[in-house]
């Protein structure tokens, strides 16, 4: 016998229910990423906001943008100060940036503002959590060796530039808790104690935030601090 033919009608009645199955589920997934803005990628960056899927990726774009950047700081409702440009050369200070509520010591230095914002999502996210669930206080001040330094990487007289020289790093070396512990990345690093537990989930924590992490895992000259940075020509090195 001959196979009957498909009904014409049928198969446009399938093709609308799949073409609306497919309508309705985009629908949704709209609605969704715009009730999660930090999976959406196409919604502005606030850093109020969980990490999400598409955080990674707004904060490696500000690296490049200092307009935008400023912009997620005041959408934030961070407090900062946008100072005017100095210097020259290698050394130039383009971007200068001061937050103004972070508990930074001996002060608050200059940096670029992409490194601003990775230390706000850095102390929100990773430090302060884990100063509460490891230590059991939370976090008083933390202490910095500074950000800016017209040098080459390592001091040397020759070679690639250090990001210091444009204030777009920090090295962080100690932790003051409220309860006036000091956790040390110099003294505390070794060890399975919950201070060296704290120190290294901040460290990992910052990789979330920065372009480059070093640790005293990188190198002895990175014993007695954390580096971070904005560089993308090493983003993704976390050590």
């Amino acid at each position: 016998m001959p196979r009957a033919k498909p009904n014409p009608n049928f198969r446009a009645a399938r093709r609308a229910m799949v073409a609306l199955a497919l309508l309705t589920a985009a629908i949704a997934g709209w609605q969704w990423l715009q009730a999660h803005p930090q999976h959406n990628p196409w919604a502005p960056l606030d850093l109020r906001d969980p990490p999400g899927w598409a955080t990674a990726r707004k904060l490696a774009a500000l690296r490049k943008d200092v307009t935008e950047c400023r912009a997620v700081l005041e959408r934030s409702d961070i407090a900062f100060t946008a100072l005017p440009a100095t210097g020259e050369g290698a050394c130039a200070l383009k971007d200068r940036t001061r937050l103004g509520n972070y508990p930074l010591a001996p002060d608050t230095p200059v940096v670029t503002c992409p490194v601003a914002a990775a230390m706000e999502l850095w102390r929100r996210e990773s430090v302060a959590p884990a100063a509460r669930a490891i230590l059991g206080s939370d976090i008083a001040r933390i202490e910095h060796l500074g950000a800016f330094s017209c040098r080459r990487m390592y001091g040397g007289a020759d070679g690639p530039w250090s990001e210091h020289a444009t204030a777009n790093a920090i090295d962080i070396a100690a932790f003051v808790l409220e309860d006036g512990r000091r956790i040390s990345v110099l003294r505390d690093w070794e060890g399975t104690g919950p201070e060296a537990q704290f120190l290294r989930a901040v460290r990992d924590g910052a990789c979330g935030s920065f372009a480059t992490v070093l640790s005293p895992e990188y190198n002895a000259a990175h014993a007695d601090h954390f580096h971070f940075d904005q560089d993308d020509r090493w983003a993704g090195v976390c050590r």
